[in-house]
């Protein structure tokens, strides 16, 4: 990609100057053609950068767009496509209207790779790290039959679901987050500070001391002694345990073992699967072949135990048995499920039995997100309860019986 200067004349006859970034000359003529305006001149430029650094648009453009950036993108696509705009004209004005200076870049050239004739879906897939293959796939499919602007409806409305239960999730979390951490950094400030004094107090004194607090002497004086390696170790933990997740079997595992967390563990499977199910279902609807639906939707359940799983249900598919008997064998869904899978395969409506399998999960999750947090709340009271209990007696016993000597 490079930079051209260019002169035009708008449809009035005024003169426009500016700079585009674009793969040729042609194809910048053709930009301003498509968008009304007639070329004079076009050169080609270096890109003119001041001395300093826009701290601002260097974030914006590191910062990868976000689910909002693309159910934006989708929302406006499909308004365009709806209205009967013409593709090149579309991302043009998309380009004019993004914020994000990293979408604004990948959709440059996905405008050179359609301008030089090539499909949607074909410069879509050049940047899989912001259009997933479910969003390609989806894009491929609308482009087959016509209704492409149908396609990025399903899309958007399937990343404001996602969206929605990510933010879910997140505030239920937020809480219980937020008061371990506080715990965590309490214990610190009083094992550090707070009871080395303490225990220079009772050692003054001599009187005998109970086990609470010749235990919480020995904690603090563990935390005072080791607390530049207990420090190292946890960042070390943190950063050996980012590094593992990012392998395949890393992530593997920590996929399969978040299924299995107390409280939220389960919530989690459900939400995946009702983001499985609703995607299963988009890409059915759609026309996608249902062998390619899994592959896809396996790609984009972001769980990689389940998305293996997925896998395993197409691999007996394509041996030739029925959904419901490959989704049994994987022991995921519940038996009113199967039941859903059952009527649908039997009516031929496996994509609404699908929707209805989403929302089931859905509102499921809803109700036990809305009452995580009191879920959550008594562990956290009984927790601190404990906590303040022991601090209270291996600080409060010693300065009874201190009381007492002086008597």
């Amino acid at each position: 990609m490079a930079f051209f200067q260019y002169k035009a004349r708008s449809a009035r006859g005024d003169l426009i100057q500016g700079t585009i970034e674009s793969g040729s000359i042609d194809a910048v003529a053709a930009q301003l053609i498509n968008s009304g305006i007639t070329p004079i001149d076009i050169a080609e430029t270096k890109q003119q950068t001041g001395g300093g650094v826009d701290i601002g648009k260097w974030l914006a453009y590191g910062r990868p767009p976000g689910l909002q950036d693309l159910i934006l993108f989708s929302r406006q696509m499909y308004t365009l496509m709806k209205a009967g705009v013409p593709m090149v004209r579309s991302i043009t004005g998309l380009i004019q209207s993004t914020r994000n200076l990293k979408l604004v870049t990948t959709l440059r050239d996905m405008l050179a790779h359609v301008e030089s004739g090539q499909e949607l879906s074909v410069a879509l897939a050049r940047h899989p790290d912001i259009f997933t293959t479910l969003f390609v796939s989806m894009v491929r499919v609308g482009e087959n039959t016509g209704r492409l602007d149908e396609s990025f409806q399903q899309i958007s409305l399937y990343m404001e679901r996602e969206k929605e239960t990510r933010e879910r999730i997140k505030a239920a979390l937020r809480y219980p987050i937020f008061v371990i951490v506080a715990i965590a950094i309490a214990l610190a400030i009083i094992n550090i500070f707070v009871i080395p004094v303490f225990a220079q107090l009772f050692e003054k004194a001599n009187v005998p001391l109970p086990w609470q607090t010749r235990l919480l002497i020995n904690i603090s004086g563990f935390f005072v002694a080791w607390w530049p390696v207990l420090l190292a170790a946890l960042a070390g933990s943190i950063i050996g345990f980012t590094q593992y997740t990012k392998t395949d079997a890393g992530l593997y595992q920590w996929d399969k073992l978040k299924l299995k967390l107390p409280l939220a563990g389960d919530i989690i499977k459900r939400a995946t699967l009702a983001r499985f199910s609703r995607a299963f279902a988009m890409a059915l609807s759609a026309g996608v072949p249902l062998i390619q639906a899994l592959t896809v939707v396996s790609r984009a359940v972001d769980n990689e135990f389940i998305a293996d799983n997925i896998l395993g249900m197409r691999n007996g598919i394509e041996r030739g048995d029925s959904i419901t008997r490959t989704a049994t064998i994987t022991g995921m869904f519940t038996p009113l499920v199967l039941q859903m899978l059952v009527v649908g395969e039997e009516t031929g409506s496996v994509d609404d039995m699908l929707l209805e399998v989403a929302e089931y999960y859905e509102r499921e999750v809803d109700y036990d997100i809305k009452n995580l947090s009191s879920a959550i709340e008594p562990i956290l009271i009984v927790a601190i309860g404990i906590m303040v209990l022991i601090l209270a007696l291996g600080v409060f016993l010693p300065m009874w019986d201190m009381a007492s000597v002086v008597r």
